[in-house]
């Protein structure tokens, strides 16, 4: 893919032949993401070096990831506000236990790691790269350990949403024209989330669904009670995309707002104030029939005083699906799950690289949905255009590169997207499977010059 190898081109290993080697393996793995590392490489010698440069001290996820969150930051300065999508997701190798250094998944005899980054995206949904990462693994036998109420929170594994949410709030004071808004699901519902990265006048904006509804407030009453006694303030419409054997569906909704006063929770290490937020409930008052109706309780350090402020901040928590369409593009598409290698310090810096690779799978289809007219040559490489053009089309390429909607709807085809006119754009499942064919069709067309140029 063109210009993947800008995103680690600044990368600092200690060594220019190891920095070079990294930018050749991020060229193999993504040309072929959703094959094996020795089929991907093309033959023993390479996969070996890429085994060697897994092994090397120096390279690590931190390391290989760096470049890339740099040029993420660099991406996200264009746009006036972004959204900063924080998640978990497990990584599954309960049929490879011999990689050395994984643990317990939710019950023993599950095997594997976690992985929890930082997706940013634009309100438009397009995902401009990672800003974070944290991975960790269990200790085998810890599941039945009974939970410490009196644990402090740096030592529990929920410490990765506080300190993700300061990681982007230091982020957000570096910036003056760009706002940041940190959104997380039900497990990054923390009081001290809210309370101990504190918004300056420049920090960063947070909206993170509510898991505790029976929350208290410091008047006596109880958070779900008093929102949904407020009126409705607004109403909106959006399409739910199929999922776990759900159907797609449209959704309409009623939101409610109003602004509250959390009572702190009591700490045995410390004392927490009291803290005003906004409350949002978006309810669906008539579902289809054997639909449960979609309902979701929001909190934001926001003030939400208009029908568009509500209707604007719950666009914004649907934007929370791009990084849960983001793990299906690194585990259904690039397969990191089938990864076979011998211990947890190789594995890491593999599964860096693949994401990144996942990252522009997911970037190439979004930008060609928020910016179909640009011209595709913004993204693809000359030769990749015209490849893609002179086999998808039987003819010659013109001179002036297609758009990038044209381009995204080949590249498509070639991994079984039909491009009828009911079939709306293509998804990221044919998107990456056509783009590993373009290398292919490179090198061919490559190959037929010289045989042109050899014989002229």
């Amino acid at each position: 893919m063109s210009d993947l190898g800008a995103e680690i081109s600044m990368i600092d290993l200690g060594d220019q032949r190891l920095n070079r080697r990294a930018e050749k393996v991020l060229e193999s793995l993504g040309n072929k993401p959703t094959q094996s590392i020795p089929a991907a490489c093309g033959g023993w010698d390479e996969t070996k070096a890429v085994y060697r440069l897994f092994d090397h001290p120096e390279v690590s996820a931190e390391a290989v990831l760096a470049p890339h969150i740099a040029c993420t930051e660099e991406r996200l300065r264009a746009f006036p506000r972004v959204l900063c999508i924080q998640d978990t997701t497990e990584l599954d190798f309960s049929t490879k236990k011999g990689i050395a250094g994984l643990g317990p998944l939710n019950y023993e005899s599950r095997w594997g790691m976690y992985l929890h980054p930082t997706l940013v995206v634009t309100p438009e949904r397009v995902p401009l790269g990672l800003l974070d990462l944290y991975s960790w693994t269990r200790e085998p036998g810890s599941l039945g350990e009974p939970s410490d109420p009196n644990r402090p929170l740096e030592e529990k594994e929920s410490v990765r949403w506080v300190d993700g949410f300061a990681r982007v709030n230091e982020l957000a004071e570096k910036l003056t024209d760009t706002g940041l808004t940190y959104i997380a699901d039900r497990e990054g519902d923390i009081y001290d989330l809210f309370v101990e990265a504190p918004c300056p006048e420049r920090g960063a904006d947070w909206l993170i669904r509510v898991q505790h509804t029976d929350r208290l407030l410091a008047d006596g009453r109880k958070l779900r009670e008093v929102v949904e006694a407020a009126p409705v303030l607004a109403e909106i419409t959006f399409d739910q995309p199929a999922a776990n054997g759900r159907p797609a569906r449209t959704v309409q909704q009623h939101i409610k707002v109003v602004r509250v006063t959390l009572k702190a929770p009591s700490r045995p290490d410390r004392t927490l104030p009291d803290i005003t937020v906004t409350a949002l409930l978006a309810t669906e008052p008539h579902p289809p029939a054997a639909e449960d109706p979609l309902s979701w309780l929001l909190l934001t350090n926001l003030p939400v005083d208009t029908p568009e402020q509500a209707i604007e901040k719950l666009s914004w928590y649907l934007c929370r699906w791009q990084v849960e369409v983001y793990f299906k593009v690194l585990k259904s598409g690039c397969r990191v799950e089938q990864l076979q290698l011998e211990k947890r310090e190789r594995l890491e810096p593999a599964l860096a690289f693949y994401m990144i690779i996942a990252w522009r799978v997911l970037y190439l289809t979004m930008l060609g949905r928020d910016c179909p007219e640009m011209p595709c040559d913004a993204v693809f490489a000359d030769e990749e255009w015209r490849a893609v053009y002179l086999v998808t089309q039987r003819q010659a390429p013109p001179d002036k590169p297609p758009s990038l909607d044209t381009m995204v709807r080949m590249v498509a085809s070639l991994g079984g997207f039909l491009n009828r006119k009911h079939d709306g754009f293509p998804g990221p499942k044919t998107l990456w499977i056509g783009l590993q064919r373009i290398p292919d069709f490179v090198l061919a067309l490559e190959a037929q010059r010289s045989i042109g140029e050899s014989c002229g």
